[in-house]
């Protein structure tokens, strides 16, 4: 069993580490948020374990790296990267491309403010909203706190904002 498992760490290791970075280009690119978020975020959790078992077949050689300048250097820009990317106080940032940024500032408006835009009256757009599963719509509430309350997140909302496709 023990050879089985050194034997495939490392092509199982290399086949979702392939699977992570399409769906992560994705995800940065925003195609196919929905679809790509699954895999991504799954896919990740179960390279875990090729991961540990690839770690620990080569564990001799990783001691080795440990105390060197190379791998010190790597793991503290990463840890870096990560911080940076993480820090509270984005106030340059824009929210994402702008497509995505502006979708997020209609949202933040309520359903009687949006529905002229739609060619709806509040109440039909309340109505469509209800009937497509968005169940705490109201037209004085904004259309993110609609989806929230409903369980939704922004694509579906923004899904069911979008006239039904025959």
């Amino acid at each position: 069993m023990k050879v089985i498992l050194q034997r495939y760490a490392t092509p199982f290791i290399t086949g979702l580490f392939l699977v992570s970075l399409i769906s992560g280009v994705a995800l940065f690119f925003h195609v196919g948020n929905g679809v790509f978020n699954e895999i991504h975020e799954w896919l990740s959790i179960v390279l875990i374990l090729p991961f540990a078992l690839h770690v620990w077949r080569i564990w001799w050689s990783m001691m080795h790296y440990l105390g060197r300048l190379p791998m010190t250097l790597a793991l503290l820009v990463s840890t870096g990267a990560a911080v940076a990317m993480t820090w509270p106080g984005g106030e340059g940032r824009s929210g994402g491309p702008p497509q995505i940024a502006f979708s997020r500032q209609i949202i933040a408006n309520t359903a009687g403010e949006i529905a002229p835009l739609l060619g709806q009256t509040s109440e039909s757009l309340v109505e469509t909203l209800k009937a497509r599963g968005f169940a705490a719509a109201a037209p004085d509430m904004t259309l993110i706190e609609i989806a929230t309350k409903s369980g939704k997140n922004e694509s579906q909302l923004l899904r069911a904002l979008l006239p039904e496709q025959p």
